[in-house]
């Protein structure tokens, strides 16, 4: 498959999925919404990918949604297809066309079972915040403005970010950004807690290439992918206990993989780890654990 709106490749492990519409200051349309759900399908489905990593070309991360619709930007009863709009004027919230497009992305990537991680320079706002909200790790340049801007644009956010947000940064920060819509620098999203690190704009990418490929070349797969969803799931729970079950689980289950033998040996014969159980064949019977909730 060819991509139109990104440019995707792996090296290292790495799959890197870079927002191409420099031109456009890599605002999302609906293409770049579809190709970057295509290239998390690929990456999800292939071994070789231990790391997902965004990024985005020319000047800046992504400058938000594509507005060059004018005032009907966010207008959807007129994008076409039958609508969710019934014949007597009341609204069908459950049709496919009620649902947002950035949510769709931060949905797929909160069930990725690959870290997800993002270098990040010269804008990110819009969904290009709160895509990132869903993200493992975000670093970014240290000229970066962030903002969660949608109260000025007369809309409310996106991207399940009001979820992801406040469990990153609390409620007080995510409800001064969300409210104020104001546009803030990177060192206050360091300060709160939304990026790992600030490092010079030529320098970014490598900072997050390095952590991946550390996180590549070190870990084991299998282990790595139950414990980002072990972690984000997590996040929901009403009672320690069902964390307690499910590692439980995870530790009977794991102990009796290769990956364990392995870790354990390498680690006493003082050499690195040769992990070989997959992410695509390997997975424990009980994954995933977590029902689908359903969109209505």
């Amino acid at each position: 498959m060819t991509f139109s709106t990104i440019a995707y490749e792996i090296e290292d492990g790495i799959a890197r999925i870079c927002l191409n519409r420099p031109d456009k200051m890599n605002a999302m349309n609906n293409a770049m919404r579809d190709d970057i759900l295509a290239a998390l399908d690929r990456a999800i489905g292939d071994d070789a990918v231990r790391v997902i990593l965004f990024h985005g070309a020319g000047r800046m991360y992504c400058a938000g949604a594509d507005l060059s619709a004018g005032a009907a930007t966010f207008d959807y009863d007129g994008a076409g297809g039958t609508g969710p709009v019934r014949q007597d004027g009341t609204i069908d919230y459950a049709h496919p066309e009620v649902r947002d497009g950035a949510g769709l992305i931060t949905l797929k990537i909160f069930d990725a079972p690959k870290p997800v991680i993002a270098a990040v320079h010269g804008a990110a706002v819009g969904v290009g915040s709160t895509m990132l909200a869903a993200m493992d790790a975000r670093f970014a340049a240290d000229d970066t403005r962030f903002g969660f801007v949608f109260t000025r644009r007369g809309i409310v956010p996106e991207g399940a970010s009001t979820w992801f947000l406040t469990r990153i940064v609390g409620l007080p920060t995510a409800l001064d950004w969300c409210l104020s819509g104001r546009v803030f620098p990177a060192s206050e999203a360091l300060e709160r807690g939304f990026v790992r690190s600030l490092h010079p704009a030529d320098e970014v990418l490598d900072a997050a290439l390095d952590y991946a490929r550390d996180l590549a070349a070190q870990t084991a797969p299998v282990s790595v992918a139950l414990t980002r969803q072990m972690l984000w799931k997590m996040a929901g729970a009403a009672h320690p206990m069902e964390a307690h079950k499910l590692d439980s689980r995870g530790v009977y289950a794991r102990g009796r993989m290769a990956d364990a033998r392995e870790g354990v040996s390498s680690f006493l014969e003082k050499r690195d780890a040769a992990f070989t159980d997959r992410v695509s064949a390997d997975m424990p019977d009980y994954y995933p654990w977590w029902d689908e909730p359903p969109y209505d």
